[in-house]
């Protein structure tokens, strides 16, 4: 049997109102940007809990770990260095964005958010949406690291006729 200790989490002070919601906005932001523009996979690492897991409602469960997520965005990192790759950016749906305080854990994030692509170097045109909703984690050490993601009614772009 394991000792009474070993059991205990390790509770923090989640913050609330406008403090936690600009707080998970800017890690939003943050870790959107690493992924779609920046490719430095030690660094993702750092905006993941160990036992991550993403749900995709088109590509299933993406991931089981922190580990299995980095491995493979290390490959789609090493894949958009090619000239003619296909490339994608971001951006959140300005006003969709919720946020909840999850006691002694984190908080909960939901909200609306658009996908760009372009290859090579040719233009950019709007590729989709989508709706997400993630659980982040607030460590011991005051940083925010994303635990759970669903990502779900991906839709794509109704293109000009």
């Amino acid at each position: 049997m394991l000792p009474l200790l070993a059991l205990a989490i390790t509770a923090v002070t989640v913050p609330t109102g406008p403090t936690l919601t600009d707080a998970i906005a800017a890690r939003d932001a943050a870790l959107f940007r690493l992924f779609f523009q920046e490719c430095d996979p030690a660094r993702m690492t750092r905006f993941l809990t160990p036992d991550f897991e993403m749900y995709h409602d088109r590509g299933g469960k993406v991931a089981g770990s922190a580990r299995d997520f980095v491995d493979d965005y290390a490959k789609q990192c090493e894949a958009r260095k090619l000239p003619g790759a296909w490339r994608s950016r971001r951006e959140l749906v300005p006003g969709s964005m919720e946020v909840g305080p999850v006691p002694g854990f984190g908080a909960i994030e939901e909200g609306d958010h658009v996908f760009y692509e372009r290859q090579g170097d040719g233009p950019e045109r709007l590729a989709g949406k989508a709706h997400f909703v993630q659980l982040w984690q607030l460590g011991s050490d005051g940083l925010w690291r994303l635990a759970r993601v669903f990502s779900y009614k991906h839709e794509a772009a109704k293109q000009p006729s």
